[in-house]
């Protein structure tokens, strides 16, 4: 088995793949206003070659020559779809870029220094950043390049997030590196209302599990170049510095900022006119009214026009790509109605009076008629997704059925490069669409209690003839003209599968075991990792090619642990709410549940504040009530402790009970009966951070000995 430095054998695309591939470029009309618009106001190339971290000058989280092979331009290799290929030679395009200038205001944008885009705006005293990357250190280097090409080295006077996914906050701190991170105390920080409670859901409760598959998604461990990994459709990958947050203190949505009435608004300087729902706020003299669009592209956004530059930032609801309605890596379901709706309502309110046209994203348009047709085509994307899906789900259709059905996009819509389906795509976007309105099952009764894939994959081999016949059909699938890789793939996952029975048979609840022979298993692993190419090198989807090159280098080594740098600074934001639902989620629930029949009863008290509440471990379930219990009048114990104490062993990860122990003896924390409070941790079970996904896993997975924190 190689080890993680070795490259994989390179596998040569099949003639069907190459010739696909080759003719997809074919099918599109050509748009080369698309390049000069990727590189209109180009004012700096990137200064640096690489982007090292903060804290590990040998780690390089960002570097630039990774993806030359994109920038030196010719026509697409044949492992690359060649569609795919013109969207990485776009989203390669990195420097400070002008998007526009009017007056004292001047937009500047960041682009290829992460998979975002940050947006820089000069302001009466400083400069408004919007959406600041993914790292502490892209947004850093992001802001020196800035500051060097233009000799503007005023502070930074407002920040705001467009909405709660990490690659448009986690660069946050690294705009403040010569304060060690730290923002002014009075730095208005802007962001809609529920960016918090988003942030944490994705990236703290459902952590691991999205940081593993994000992995696929993004590929950062694949070598760049025409076999591997050529961006994500959305941009290139993600950085892989540290991850960081200023805290929002000005919430558009919330108490403070409400929507603006008709007799306040100011149409000469707003330029737009009034309609219900808009917001407004100047920002170190930059005006901005926002257009609050939940349930998008995220569950809390919003889009940003700014009068005074005719400037309409869409944040991530209009990119040059069909986006996701449900992310590979793992999300809520977005809702395409409310998306298509938005952009309609976004069309009507500024379209009038937009002269460009941004995004967190990609590059910008310019020219009132190029904008309209953009946001209209991208609005009836959305809507054609919603509707069409949904009259297949009221004629039977299950989601898998009306993806093989909805396969292309109507001409009007397909025929525009920004329309494709290189982040997003037709088929996990309708099955998405399907699960949105009608749940995970399909209505079949055959499917309402499905065997996992073990116990099915033993089952399957076994009627297939055994290992080695399945073998066969596998192999007959992959070498047939045209090639049926789809099945191959199915076949090959039944005997990858089937090898993680137990060895004893018949043991309660487990699959008999099947013997499949160690050659037969390695042939296997090796044919489904060149299956897993030959799909990645068709797919003209950035993150479907990633995920399919990625689980053919997992079957070809050991599965890795997710590139991540934590999330502390989303611990420390935390409400106390927000802290023990995490750390409920971590609870054994049917061991405790079957070993503690009596509720054990927590009393917290945090300082400073003298913040109490109760959490009670009954029935499996950690249970939070802020303040007293009144249900609960008796505790077990009271746990003394400050806000710090609290995120340390948040933080802790696997060694929160240690830790809590030593810090009782310290005299950090003080509890009156420390035997309940250890009884609760008893149950804390921390996930293996490298659990598998393209081989089974084992019924017992060890806890990692990598620290992270206990949401992690």
């Amino acid at each position: 088995m190689p080890s993680p430095s070795e490259p994989n054998e390179f596998v040569e695309p099949s003639p069907s793949v190459a010739e696909a591939n080759r003719h997809i470029i074919n099918t599109i009309p050509p748009s080369p206003e698309d390049y000069e618009d990727a590189a209109r106001g180009l004012i700096a190339l990137p200064d640096v070659p690489v982007i090292r971290a903060r804290d590990n000058k040998e780690k390089v989280v960002w570097n630039f020559a990774d993806y030359e092979f994109l920038a030196e331009g010719g026509d697409a290799p044949p492992t690359v779809n060649a569609s795919l290929w013109r969207q990485g030679q776009l989203t390669v395009q990195a420097g400070l870029f002008q998007v526009t200038s009017n007056g004292p205001r001047t937009v500047y944008q960041v682009r290829g220094y992460d998979l975002s885009n940050m947006t820089i705006i000069t302001g009466d005293t400083g400069l408004v950043i919007v959406d600041p990357l993914t790292s502490f250190e892209t947004a850093q280097a992001a802001l020196a390049l800035y500051r060097k090409a233009t000799g503007d080295t005023r502070p930074i006077t407002g920040l705001l997030y467009t909405h709660p996914h990490v690659d448009h906050f986690g660069g946050s701190r690294g705009l403040f590196a010569d304060n060690n991170g730290d923002a002014p105390v009075d730095l208005p920080v802007y962001a809609p209302q529920g960016f918090l409670d988003h942030a944490i859901s994705e990236n703290v409760f459902a952590g691991p599990a999205m940081s593993r598959r994000a992995d696929y998604m993004y590929a950062p461990r694949l070598d760049k170049g025409p076999h591997g990994q050529v961006g994500s459709g959305l941009g290139l990958t993600v950085s892989t510095g540290e991850l960081t947050l200023v805290t929002p203190n000005e919430y558009i949505g919330g108490p403070n900022h409400q929507p603006v009435a008709e007799g306040d608004w100011h149409p000469t300087s707003y330029v737009i006119p009034w309609r219900p729902g808009l917001y407004q706020a100047t920002v170190d003299g930059v005006q901005m009214i926002f257009q609050l669009t939940p349930n998008t592209e995220a569950p809390a956004e919003m889009n940003i026009y700014l009068p005074e530059a005719r400037a309409l930032l869409a944040a991530e609801n209009a990119t040059h790509t069909m986006h996701n309605i449900l992310s590979l890596r793992g999300a809520q379901v977005r809702d395409p109605h409310a998306w298509s709706k938005y952009l309609t309502e976004a069309i009507q309110t500024f379209g009038e009076h937009t002269d460009v046209v941004f995004a967190s994203h990609h590059w910008p348009r310019w020219g009132k008629e190029n904008i309209l047709t953009f946001l209209a085509s991208q609005r009836d994307m959305y809507g054609y997704l919603n509707d069409q899906t949904l009259r297949l789900i009221d004629a039977g259709y299950t989601g898998i059925e009306i993806a093989e059905q909805l396969q292309h996009l109507p001409a009007g819509l397909a025929d525009h490069w920004y329309n494709r389906g290189y982040y997003g795509s037709m088929s996990h976007n309708t099955k998405a669409i399907y699960q949105r309105y009608i749940g995970w099952f399909d209505g079949n009764p055959a499917h309402l209690w499905s065997l996992p894939p073990v116990e099915a994959g033993v089952q399957y081999v076994t009627a297939m003839g055994g290992p080695k016949a399945a073998l066969d059909i596998a192999r007959t699938a992959y070498e047939s003209e045209p090639p049926q890789y789809r099945w191959a793939a199915e076949v090959l996952n039944h005997i990858i599968f089937a090898s993680g029975a137990p060895d004893a048979p018949n043991e309660p609840g487990k699959p008999d075991a099947l013997e499949i022979p160690a050659d037969i298993l390695t042939q296997a692993k090796e044919l489904q990792a060149k299956v897993f190419t030959q799909l990645g090198y068709g797919c003209e989807n950035g993150t479907w090619r990633n995920f399919y090159l990625t689980g053919a280098r997992e079957l070809q080594r050991l599965p890795e642990a997710p590139i991540s740098t934590g999330a502390a600074d989303l611990v420390r934001s935390m409400t106390l709410e927000q802290f023990f639902s995490a750390l409920a989620k971590s609870i054994d629930g049917p061991l405790a549940a079957s070993q503690q029949r009596k509720p054990i009863a927590l009393r917290w008290k945090v300082t400073p504040g003298d913040q109490t509440c109760v959490t009670t471990l009954r029935n499996g379930v950690l249970v939070y009530v802020e303040g007293d219990d009144p249900l609960t009048p008796v505790v077990d114990a009271t746990v003394t402790l400050s806000r710090q104490a609290l995120e340390d062993l948040a933080l802790a990860g696997h060694r929160f009970t240690q830790n809590f122990d030593d810090e009782v003896k310290k005299g950090t924390i003080q509890v009156d009966n420390q035997a309940a409070a250890d009884t609760v941790w008893s149950y804390l079970r921390f996930p293996d951070p490298v659990f598998p996904i393209v081989t089974p896993r084992r019924y017992q997975t060890p806890v990692s000995d990598e620290p992270g924190p206990v949401t992690a």
